[in-house]
């Protein structure tokens, strides 16, 4: 089910809890939410539409990603961009990684490891701090 984004930087500032098997409506409404508003957004984390669990999701153009309780375990090269966030109004200053290692279970809650770079790790990147409660 599509759901509304949240835009209270109170609850968008608390970090999100563990996400299990019994969480697997908030990935649907995940889905949901990212593909009705794929005109304007590339990635979502589930405290965006009201869910405090560790799930994130994006799509950069070759299908929708899912990573449940993502961690990332490596990063390297350092550079200063500039990021929106659709619960939050304009742009702002961040700090990003060209390359990244993440930790996180599929979709059947199965670990998996992945190397990303790029504007895939810059999403990815944006969604996990969104898991800590950093609001950019």
């Amino acid at each position: 089910m599509e759901r509304q984004i949240v835009k209270d930087v109170l609850f968008l500032g608390r970090k999100s809890t563990l996400a299990d098997k019994n969480d697997t409506d908030v990935i649907t409404d995940l889905k949901d939410t990212l593909a009705a508003n794929a005109d304007r957004c590339v990635g979502m984390a589930a405290n965006m539409i009201g869910k405090s669990k560790r799930i994130i999701i994006f799509d950069e153009g070759e299908g929708q990603t899912v990573m449940i309780n993502p961690v990332i375990t490596k990063r390297s090269g350092k550079y200063e961009t500039e990021e929106g966030c659709l619960s939050l109004v304009g742009v702002r200053k961040t700090v990003r990684y060209k390359a990244i290692e993440v930790r996180y279970l599929d979709e059947d809650f199965k670990p998996k490891k992945g190397s990303f770079s790029g504007f895939t790790a810059q999403i990815i990147q944006h969604e996990c701090d969104h898991l800590e409660g950093k609001i950019i």
